[in-house]
């Protein structure tokens, strides 16, 4: 039987083009068997599946780009580069009042992954592993070395983009025929190997779980092998790969809003550019 899944990369501030990428799907009504999201993606895969896509547009072209949230602002008040904290309490709870209860009441089948420091790898969790207050969805996006470890039901967790960037493995493994991929980078990005200076504050800060230094020094071999299997799978039409049709100059960490608003326009138009290839692509064999 057919099984069609959503995959969504993360990428901080770029993510404004899957929000944009996920208004479109709302608005058109389209569903998947499965989807799994990493690090930004997992918060806007939680509000497109809540059906909450205003909440994903205002944050990542509105709150994301708050200048206290990173860099030297953050800093002074939180004492690290990224400061979660103020996105999830006073954005996301505090001034939209989400909560994942809509989602865990649901059950979708969904998931979203973080790296698991004990166990030295990225995990799983599905809507019934959710808490209301968001607490999971901030260790999703908690980049090493540039926020805090996460503490979450008795694990402790970061970001599960230091693995699984682009969690298309993950949706094979839960026997997805057919993937829609949505990723944050160009067509010609390239990933480079991890610098040795952030690897040498890996060690010193994580010093008592060894793997995660271990992780990173390989993550652009483990992106360039996740991007190598959608691409083989777009191939033999399994597969669509929804990625910025147009370079905007944002980073992960920084952004203006009118930056962002374009990236969010462009997701949504990239879209509406391949809308009869979706509904083809979303047709099931047993549906033709």
């Amino acid at each position: 039987m057919e099984r069609i899944g959503l995959v969504l990369e993360g990428g901080g501030v770029r993510g404004a083009y899957t929000a944009g990428c996920l208004s479109w799907l709302h608005d058109n009504n389209i569903h998947f068997d499965y989807s799994a999201g990493i690090s930004s993606g997992a918060v806007y895969l939680s509000c497109y599946l809540m059906g909450q896509p205003e909440i994903a547009k205002n944050m990542s072209t509105i709150y994301a780009c708050d200048p206290n949230m990173t860099g030297f602002g953050a800093l002074r008040h939180c004492g690290y580069y990224v400061d979660y904290e103020m996105i999830f309490s006073k954005y996301l709870r505090g001034q939209e009042h989400m909560s994942t209860q809509p989602l865990i009441d649901a059950n979708p089948d969904m998931e979203v992954g973080a790296y698991d420091l004990a166990k030295g790898e990225t995990v799983w969790f599905s809507p019934k592993d959710m808490d209301p207050d968001l607490r999971l969805l901030q260790a999703t996006c908690a980049l090493p070395v540039a926020s805090p470890i996460v503490e979450y039901n008795g694990r402790k967790l970061l970001d599960g983009g230091i693995t699984k960037m682009i969690p298309i493995e993950r949706a094979v493994e839960k026997g997805c025929t057919k993937v829609m991929v949505i990723t944050t980078k160009p067509a010609d990005y390239v990933r480079k190997p991890a610098s040795k200076f952030i690897r040498f504050l890996m060690k010193r800060i994580y010093k008592d779980y060894p793997q995660v230094e271990l992780d990173y020094q390989v993550r652009h071999i483990n992106y360039y092998k996740q991007m190598s299997l959608i691409k083989d799978w777009v191939e033999k039409g399994k597969a669509m790969l929804m990625y910025p049709s147009e370079t905007v100059k944002v980073s992960r960490f920084k952004g203006d809003t009118a930056k962002c608003e374009r990236l969010y326009e462009i997701g949504y138009n990239d879209m509406e550019k391949r809308k009869e290839e979706i509904f083809a692509f979303m047709k099931k064999d047993e549906e033709n």
